[in-house]
């Protein structure tokens, strides 16, 4: 897809929307505006990632529940890989392991890699309970070869990551890996990123696979001035989280008004 300079994030997630329905790229659920969207081929471009080292040598994956990520939540059950997915809106918690029940056939996997299956074979995370991610798997409406990525706009992939810094699952150097169609990479200008976008390390498209190279700084963590109590009642983990850092000294002071539907531009530390 042609270069999308001087426009706006939902400018660019607008446009990809209306291109993939329009030249019947989109797969169920469709419409594709407003969600990750999920792309005919989104299975077959997914066993690309069988192919990547730093899929190979991962223990514990955190995958995004979109639909299009469904065939690399295959392939890590099938791996025998614990496989994290994280909670819907981040509104019972942060994590569910997904955990197949004993000598799980193919058919019983793959049930289990769905939405519906996230629901029906899982167990909760909570904050203390030692997860340590190798390999992130998240969805996107845009990326560019350098990496930068555009969400849908509601900012929880880029929270997710925040709290996991905070919690101690990831750091700097874990990968993180997107799965879109051809025509979701474009050029993105870098004007548009702000400190708390997650940027991605490796873009599997079902023609090709992309080594970013980005050097950008990924998120080091949650600034709680920037946090508002609106947030706090919608995501009772971020709560605790909050009571775990106040508990360990750091300043957990919110910003005083608590407009933000989202999470606010500067939510998020960066080193």
């Amino acid at each position: 897809m042609e270069a999308l300079a001087g426009v706006s994030k939902q400018g660019i997630r607008e446009r990809i929307w209306d291109y993939m329905e329009s030249h019947d790229l989109a797969d169920f659920p469709r419409p594709v505006h407003h969600r990750i969207p999920n792309f005919k081929g989104s299975y077959l471009a997914c066993q690309s990632i069988k192919d990547l080292e730093v899929f190979a040598g991962t223990q514990e994956v955190k995958v995004d529940p979109d639909k299009p990520l469904e065939g690399v939540r295959l392939l890590a059950l099938q791996s025998k890989k614990t496989l994290l997915v994280p909670t819907p809106r981040l509104r019972t918690g942060l994590f569910n392991k997904i955990t197949p029940p004993p000598g799980a056939t193919k058919d019983i996997l793959r049930k289990c890699a769905t939405s519906q299956g996230v629901r029906n074979f899982s167990i909760p995370l909570g904050l203390d309970s030692n997860v340590l991610v190798d390999l992130i798997v998240v969805g996107s409406v845009a990326v560019s070869e350098k990496g930068w990525r555009i969400g849908k706009g509601e900012g929880y992939a880029d929270l997710e990551y925040a709290m996991m810094v905070s919690m101690g699952a990831v750091h700097e150097g874990t990968p993180v890996v997107t799965i879109v169609h051809d025509c979701q990479v474009v050029d993105i200008p870098e004007a548009l990123l702000e400190d708390h976008d997650l940027t991605v390390d490796y873009i599997i498209t079902p023609t090709r696979v992309i080594a970013t190279g980005c050097v950008r700084p990924k998120p080091t963590g949650i600034i709680w001035s920037k946090v508002s109590c609106e947030m706090l009642t919608k995501i009772p983990v971020l709560r605790n989280l909050r009571e775990r850092e106040k508990r360990a000294g750091k300043d957990v002071t919110l910003q005083a008004e608590t407009g933000s539907q989202h999470l606010a531009p500067s939510t998020i530390r960066r080193p």
